[in-house]
């Protein structure tokens, strides 16, 4: 979050958003910084405008559906998507089993 702070805190000073003022400011705060996630911040927002979604945000109510919300349900489904995989794999699992286990008998009638 704080990295998203910094970017705001320049966009707001009318500072130009780069590695170098990104970590300045992190820097100025204290905070331990990662230049790995620095560099992952600005190609993030290379093609955002950030006054417009700043926007935007402002205009979504509490609780509405907006980003926040969004993400929040792909999250929902990307859960329930991987426990129905394991389900999946679970089932095939005891149905491997189950297949294993009746052949036992007709390998010593035949045996």
């Amino acid at each position: 979050m704080e990295y998203i702070y910094a970017a705001l805190i320049l966009n707001e000073s009318d500072e130009e958003i780069t590695e170098d003022n990104v970590t300045d400011v992190l820097d100025a705060a204290n905070v331990d910084v990662e230049e790995s996630r620095v560099k992952a911040l600005i190609a993030a927002l290379e093609d955002v405008d950030i006054e417009e979604a700043v926007e935007q945000a402002a205009a979504v109510p509490a609780g509405g559906a907006g980003a926040a919300g969004g993400a929040e349900a792909e999250a929902e489904e990307a859960e329930e998507a991987e426990e129905a995989e394991e389900d999946e794999a679970a089932e095939e699992a005891e149905e491997e089993e189950d297949d294993e286990a009746s052949g036992e008998g007709l390998g010593q009638l035949f045996g």
